[in-house]
């Protein structure tokens, strides 16, 4: 099952709402994740943001082995956890490091977002409360609801690659999501506990196949409108690798479609149901 929700309410730490939001969080340990990769121009106008909401306990910030400044510039921000990979792992094995990283500081809910500034970190309040409601043990940041990608200047190539990825997942995997490729995301602690994230890709598909993972296992997905920048600074694959991204989406899809018949595949664990 998958609920979309489109939200506009701009919320900052200093906002009197903030209290609000408070008020709903109140006992869970909020740790905002930032897989990083050369991300050194970015870096620090992200962490102003997202330190700026008065919910986030801990920044928890993984460099892939960066050849600019990006650890530097980290281990001098206020509430950061640096790790740094001595090689590069990819964005998949960089995402795994922080996930594993939130669970053992105790995080209660965990909000991947990337340092590269392409998402607003407003969002950050209204994401959380989704999951400490307990409606959505997973929210998606869509750039594609409310029109934001293009706004945005999201190229017209990966937009219309985009929705048409989109749309054959969703008939694939039965669901009916607005997007499978937003780099930011919030989790419940127990939901990334149940999840076989080590069997993923070291690659960029990891964020479909845990998406995927989601659905498998029958938890609903949120989703919010979040508007999104390109920018020469913004992260992004060249077109090579997105059509192998695409191929790799596809392939999930299609795994998927064919665990479901035979009650199990190679990321997809059997379910009780199943036996």
């Amino acid at each position: 099952m998958v609920e979309q929700l489109i939200c506009n309410q701009q919320v900052v730490g200093s906002n009197p709402s903030a209290g609000f939001f408070l008020l709903m969080l109140q006992g869970n340990k909020i740790v905002v994740v930032m897989p990083a990769y050369n991300a050194a121009r970015t870096l620090r106008q992200t962490y102003d943001e997202v330190i700026g909401h008065d919910i986030v306990d801990e920044i928890i910030l993984v460099d892939d082995a960066s050849h600019d400044e990006t650890a530097a510039i980290a281990r001098t921000l206020d509430r950061v956890r640096v790790e740094v990979h001595p090689e590069n792992r990819g964005y998949g094995g960089n995402q795994k490091t922080c996930y594993r990283l939130a669970l053992a500081a105790g995080a209660d809910v965990i909000i991947m977002l990337h340092p590269d500034y392409q998402y607003t970190p407003t969002l950050i309040p209204a994401m959380a409360s989704m999951v400490t409601s307990g409606l959505y043990p997973c929210v998606l940041a869509s750039r594609i609801l409310g029109g934001g990608a293009l706004r945005g200047g999201m190229p017209w190539w990966k937009y219309v690659s985009n929705r048409w990825l989109t749309l054959t997942e969703n008939i694939l995997l039965g669901a009916k999501l607005s997007e499978y490729h937003t780099g930011y995301r919030a989790f419940a602690r127990n939901l990334l506990e149940k999840l076989p994230l080590e069997k993923n890709s070291d690659d960029f598909v990891f964020d479909n196949q845990m998406l995927a993972q989601i659905i498998w296992l029958g938890h609903p997905i949120g989703e919010i409108t979040c508007p999104a920048k390109y920018m020469p600074e913004a992260s992004s694959i060249n077109f090579q690798r997105s059509v192998r991204y695409g191929l790799g989406c596809l392939k999930v899809g299609i795994e998927f479609a064919i665990a479901r018949w035979r009650g199990e595949g190679s990321i997809f664990p059997r379910l009780p149901s199943s036996l």
